[in-house]
C-alpha cells in the first residue's frame, strides 16, 4: 500500500521524466521538424503537467497510463538518428516495441520502423508555403493560432498576411486583442506585439502583415515580399468559382481555399476521405462545413464495415455569429430569434454535401439542424440502417480501433465517459469524437453520437488540407493501415 510519502517521491520522478523530455522534443520540433504526439495529443510546446495528462490520457486508449520510464528513453533515442520531418505517435510506437519490436534491440527497432526519415534532417528546410488569411473571424483566428503554433524551424505553412476591412482607428490594436484573448479557445499561448507603422502583428516571432481591402482581385501581395500564395478565404462571402476565383487576379496568388462548401463543380474536401483527389492543377478548392467533416470520416469506417442503406443526421449545434443574439429582422428563417435563448431549427446541407466526398453515400442521407444557446461544441447524431446485423459492442470496437489505427486516426477520435459534455470538447483537434457509451444499436440499425468543436476542430482539418494543397504533409509513423489487425479480426468476428 502506498502511503502518502511514497506517493510524493513517485510523482515527483515522473515530473522529472517529463522536465527532460521537453527539450529533446522542442529540438526535435525546430530542427528537425518532427512532431511528437501521445495517440493524436501533440506534444509540443506543452508543459510539464500537460505531458503527465497526455501519458495519463492514454489509458483511456490502451487501458492502462502510458509510462515515462518507456517513452524518455525511446525520446532520447529518436533524438539520436537525424530525423526528417515526420510526425510520431510515440504512443503507438512503443506500444509495437511493446508487441515484439524489441527484440531487436531499440535503436534497431526504430531505424526499421523510421527507415524513411532516418538520416534526412534537413532534407525539407527548404519547403515553404506563404499562406494569407482573407478574413479574421472566429475560423481566420483559429487558424491564425495553429500556423503560428505550427511554424517550427521556419518550414511548412508560413502564415504571411491577414486581410480585413479597416473597420476602426484602433483596428489593428483591437485584431491583435481579438487573437490575445477568445473566451471560448483561451488566452494565446505566446507573445503578441503590435507595430503600427508598419501595420504588423507578431506572434511568437512569427511577422503577419494587416492588408486593408476590401476587394480580393486588386491586391499586390508581392508588394509585401508574398509569392505563390496559398489565400485562404474563410469570410463566407463567396460560394462558387466566379467568386472566389477574383483571389486569383491578385498579383503573388497561386491557389485558393475557401473554408466553407463550395457550389457547382468546386471540390469539397474532407480531409482523411478525398484529399487525394486534389491535384496540382486544382486552383481553387474548399473544405466543406464543420458538420460534414465531423460525420464524413465516421460514416465512410462504418459504410465500409456495414454498409449503410439510409439514414438520417440530426444536428445539434452551437450557435454563429449570423444569427441574432436578441430577436431582431434575419433574412434566414427563424434566425432572427435570439441565438441565446432559444433551440433554432435551421436546415443543414451536410447530408446533400456529404455525397461530394462519399459519392456511395448519394441520395442515402437526410439531415436536419437545431441550433442551441451554447458558444461551440456540436453533436451530429447519426440514425443509419445497415446492411449488416451488429452489435453495440461490436461498432464500438471497431470505431476505437479505427480511431487509433486506421488511416482515419486524425479525423476519428472515440471516448467512453459517463461524465463527458460538450465543454470537454472545446479545443479537440479530431474532425469528430463518437461517444461510445451513447451508442445504440438493434440488430440492423445504429444510432450514434459524434461530438466536434466546430471550430477548433474544423480549423485542424482546414489545416490538413492546407498542406495537402501546400505538398507538406509530414509522413506519420507508425504508418496507418487502412485495416490493421485488431480490425481485420473483429471484421472476421462479425462475418460467422
Amino acid at each position: 500500500m502506498e502511503t502518502s510519502d511514497s506517493c510524493l517521491h513517485a510523482w515527483m520522478g515522473q515530473e522529472a521524466l517529463a522536465e527532460a523530455m521537453i527539450p529533446v522534443i522542442g529540438r526535435l520540433y525546430r530542427e528537425n521538424d518532427v512532431v511528437m504526439s501521445v495517440y493524436g495529443r501533440a506534444l509540443t510546446n506543452r508543459s510539464t503537467l500537460e505531458i503527465l495528462k497526455a501519458h495519463r490520457f492514454a489509458r483511456r486508449v490502451s487501458k492502462e497510463e502510458l509510462p515515462l520510464e518507456e517513452t524518455a528513453p525511446l525520446l532520447t533515442a529518436l533524438s539520436q538518428l537525424e530525423l526528417g520531418a515526420a510526425d510520431i505517435d510515440i504512443a503507438l510506437l512503443n506500444q509495437r516495441f511493446r508487441d515484439g519490436g524489441g527484440a531487436c534491440g531499440l535503436e534497431e527497432f526504430l531505424r526499421r520502423e523510421l527507415a524513411d526519415v532516418v538520416g534526412k534532417r534537413g532534407a525539407d528546410d527548404c519547403a515553404r508555403t506563404d499562406i494569407v488569411l482573407y478574413g479574421f473571424g472566429r475560423i481566420g483566428r483559429l487558424l491564425a493560432r495553429l500556423l503560428v503554433e505550427k511554424t517550427g524551424g521556419g518550414h511548412g505553412l508560413r502564415l504571411r498576411a491577414v486581410v480585413v476591412r479597416r473597420a476602426s482607428d484602433r483596428d489593428l490594436a483591437k485584431r491583435a486583442s481579438l487573437l490575445r484573448r477568445d473566451s471560448v479557445h483561451g488566452s494565446f499561448e505566446g507573445t503578441i506585439r503590435v507595430d503600427d507603422t508598419s501595420d504588423t502583428i507578431t506572434a511568437n516571432g512569427v511577422q503577419i502583415q494587416v492588408i486593408y481591402s476590401d476587394d480580393p482581385a486588386s491586391i499586390d501581395y508581392t508588394a509585401y515580399g508574398i509569392k505563390d500564395a496559398l489565400v485562404v478565404d474563410n469570410t463566407g462571402q463567396w460560394r462558387d468559382t466566379k467568386g472566389v476565383a477574383q483571389h486569383l487576379r491578385s498579383k503573388g496568388v497561386a491557389r485558393v481555399l475557401l473554408t466553407a462548401p463550395g457550389k457547382g463543380e468546386l471540390k469539397n474536401i474532407v480531409h482523411g476521405i478525398n484529399h487525394h483527389d486534389i491535384t496540382a492543377t486544382d486552383r481553387i478548392v474548399t473544405a466543406a462545413s464543420c458538420t460534414t467533416n465531423a460525420i464524413a470520416p465516421v460514416l465512410q469506417a462504418i459504410n465500409d464495415r456495414y454498409g449503410i442503406v439510409n439514414g438520417h443526421i440530426e444536428t445539434v449545434h452551437s450557435f454563429t455569429n449570423d444569427q441574432n443574439l436578441i430577436d431582431n429582422f434575419h433574412r434566414g428563417d427563424r434566425r432572427g430569434r435570439s441565438a441565446a435563448l432559444n433551440m433554432v431549427i435551421t436546415e443543414t446541407g451536410a447530408a446533400n454535401a456529404i455525397a461530394k466526398a462519399l459519392p456511395e453515400l448519394a441520395g442515402k442521407l437526410t439531415g436536419n439542424a437545431i441550433r442551441v444557446p451554447t458558444p461551440d461544441v456540436s453533436m451530429a447524431i447519426l440514425n443509419l440502417n445497415l446492411e449488416r446485423w451488429t452489435t453495440k459492442e461490436e461498432v464500438n470496437d471497431y470505431l476505437r480501433e479505427v480511431s487509433l489505427h486506421s488511416d482515419l486516426r486524425d479525423q476519428i477520435d472515440y471516448i467512453e465517459s459517463s461524465e463527458v459534455v460538450s465543454t470537454d470538447f472545446v479545443g479537440s483537434r479530431s474532425a469528430g469524437t463518437v461517444d461510445g457509451l451513447a451508442t445504440i444499436s438493434n440488430g440492423s440499425s445504429v444510432i450514434l453520437y459524434v461530438w466536434y468543436d466546430n471550430e477548433f476542430g474544423y480549423s485542424s482539418q482546414v489545416i490538413r488540407v492546407m498542406e495537402q494543397m501546400a505538398g507538406l504533409r509530414r509522413p506519420t509513423f507508425p504508418a496507418p493501415d487502412i485495416v490493421d489487425e485488431a480490425i481485420s479480426m473483429l471484421a472476421a468476428a462479425g462475418s460467422r
